[in-house]
């Protein structure tokens, strides 16, 4: 019989991230995850094929209490991976109420972990926080969280929620702050995945405005191995930390570098500037991250040619 010692809930297990902490989280037997995902922006596809010993699917809307709550009651878990979110730039810009939505599922999660055996929680929120940077690199507790825009603002109340429940429930909790993750889970609502498909089958690679602005790109394996390491020596209690890439990249090398790794015949194109969301810097202060990875991180070129290797990814994006 399996000898579990963490019963972990993941929502949102069916996403980029989720899914990857999912494969990493069940290679130790002593670990049973349960994914809930109502697989709006997730897929099934990017999980474990079939139900093992010490991982189920569930699917279930985490934003509606009487969805997620039997989840609870059902398996009494120890430890909660809060990553469940509507994502995506143009999705949450054209949905901004079905974003301010994800309050709900903020609340269901906290109030459900504090009045169950759940020792720890952890929370995805965004480097979108940051908003517009008024330094470079963005630090966790010198850099205003200054965005307006309805995804940063739940981010920062999810944020503000974990905290106050550590305040007065004594529920622990740890924030990460992603900056642009890739990886081959990622779909083509993202500009990574969009850019390596469109360059795949020859299609023009589209930039907003002149495609100067700058950004780090994260391969999902640095992330996953910093939230495991973070998970197993119980690392960041009660605290914040960025997980990102500090090697800058302008949007329009990203696809130069894309056209070039693929040899492809795609030509690069403008559209007029986005309205708004389209912050034209973004850079973490990642000393926190390089300290518990102790290694030098994943570099864009890398990790594209990780994807490209990846003859799933090749199939989700039709090639």
């Amino acid at each position: 019989m399996l000898q579990v010692t963490n019963k972990i809930l993941i929502t949102g297990g069916a996403g980029n991230i989720g899914s990857a902490l999912v494969k990493k989280l069940i290679q130790k037997k002593d670990n049973f995850v349960v994914v809930v995902d109502n697989l709006s922006t997730g897929s099934i596809q990017k999980l474990p094929s079939t139900d093992t010993d010490n991982y189920k699917f569930v699917k279930a809307n985490v934003n509606n209490l009487n969805e997620i709550a039997p989840v609870f009651y059902s398996f009494n878990f120890n430890y909660v991976f809060h990553l469940a979110a509507v994502v995506g730039v143009n999705r949450t810009q054209e949905n901004p109420i079905k974003v301010l939505k994800d309050i709900d599922g903020i609340k269901n999660i906290l109030d459900l972990s504090k009045n169950s055996s759940v020792k720890h929680v952890y929370f995805s929120s965004s480097s979108e926080v940051y908003g517009e940077p008024v330094e470079l690199p963005q630090n966790e507790y010198r850099t205003p969280l200054n965005s307006r825009l309805p995804y940063a603002v739940v981010k920062n109340i999810g944020e503000c929620f974990f905290r106050s429940y550590e305040q007065e429930f004594g529920l622990p909790y740890t924030i990460f702050r992603f900056f642009n993750t890739y990886g081959p889970g990622q779909s083509t609502d993202f500009v990574t995945a969009k850019f390596i498909a469109a360059a795949m089958k020859g299609e023009d690679i589209t930039l907003y405005g002149d495609g100067s602005q700058t950004r780090t790109f994260t391969y999902i394996d640095d992330n996953i191995e910093t939230i495991n390491t973070i998970f197993e020596k119980t690392l960041i209690k009660n605290d914040v930390i960025n997980l990102g890439n500090d090697e800058l990249t302008t949007i329009k090398e990203l696809a130069e570098l894309i056209i070039k790794l693929t040899a492809s015949k795609s030509k690069i194109t403008h559209l007029p500037p986005l309205k708004e969301g389209d912050m034209t810097r973004r850079q973490p202060d990642n000393k926190k991250m390089k300290d518990i990875l102790n290694k030098k991180l994943i570099s864009i070129e890398e990790g594209i040619k990780k994807m490209l290797a990846d003859k799933q990814f090749l199939q989700s994006i039709s090639i």
